[in-house]
């Protein structure tokens, strides 16, 4: 147990800007302070720690939609969850379109992911996705704060989901040496998929109860969230097929713009689907 309980907390470090102790990943007589195969084994506690970053954006949402319109409401929350990941997953969005949105070889492409400059095509995306999150935040408000909410942190979770799929199923593509510079998995063993699938589980069955007790969803809101969860893993199918040609595998960046891509993708089908069924 305590064993798994430091595989989250590095999970969170690795994930987010909340402060670990350096006690809970031991530093112990009997312990070492760090093993660098726990970063491949915590990737099962993504999407843990993707539904805690969707609640606190979910909490924040609650708050600012009391006292400011929809649009606002959104842009607060949106920042809220950016600021706690330290825009780790928006910098990958950015390098990643730089990179593959032109027609460049595959070492070319690896260089300019490494460049910290941003160009049209990051630049571009970036602001597309950031985006369209707000605006379609803003939008599932008009069909109830609680599905807003719960919504939020299912997409938050599925889509730290979609980016373990990545990882399990392609190999890393990047420069070693780079990825001893800044800590990365890069070999993900295919069991980490299972414990990661049931951790989503897990958190799934927690937010049902948890909506349950607050109160009924809105009509069809159960049907639409399956139908975001469905759309969030497409999403991982789609940028697996994409870096396979393109890179021969995930790194960092790629990883990042999967969350990215999945996340606004599910919640933009999700509210689709709502609108026509209304």
């Amino acid at each position: 147990m305590r064993h798994e309980l430091r595989l989250c907390a590095v999970a969170l470090q690795f994930l987010t800007r909340i402060p670990v102790p350096a006690h809970w990943l031991g530093g112990t007589a009997s312990e070492p302070a760090w093993d660098a195969a726990w970063l491949n084994a915590c990737v099962r506690y993504f999407p843990l720690v993707g539904a805690l970053v969707g609640t606190c954006g979910a909490l924040v949402l609650a708050g600012a939609q009391a006292l400011l319109p929809p649009a606002a409401a959104a842009l607060v929350a949106v920042m809220a969850m950016i600021w706690l990941t330290g825009a780790f997953h928006e910098d990958g969005l950015a390098d990643t379109f730089d990179a593959l949105g032109g027609s460049v070889s595959r070492t070319r492409a690896l260089e300019i992911m490494k460049d910290s400059r941003i160009g049209t095509y990051g630049a571009l995306a970036l602001g597309t996705v950031t985006a369209l999150r707000v605006a379609v935040l803003a939008a599932l408000l008009a069909h109830g704060l609680l599905l807003s909410c719960v919504a939020l942190i299912v997409a938050h979770a599925v889509s730290r989901m979609a980016s373990l799929v990545v990882m399990v199923s392609l190999p890393y593509a990047g420069d070693a040496e780079h990825a001893k510079a800044k800590p990365l998995a890069t070999q993900v063993p295919l069991a980490q998929l299972g414990w990661g699938a049931l951790v989503l589980v897990i958190v799934l069955l927690a937010v049902a109860a948890g909506a349950a007790w607050l109160g009924p969803l809105a009509p069809n809101g159960v049907a639409m969230l399956g139908v975001l969860l469905g759309t969030s893993l497409l999403v991982a199918g789609l940028m697996r097929r994409w870096l396979r040609q393109r890179l021969g595998g995930y790194t960092g960046d790629t990883l990042g713009a999967t969350q990215q891509l999945s996340e606004v993708a599910g919640l933009t089908v999700m509210l689709a689907g709502l609108r026509l069924l209304a």
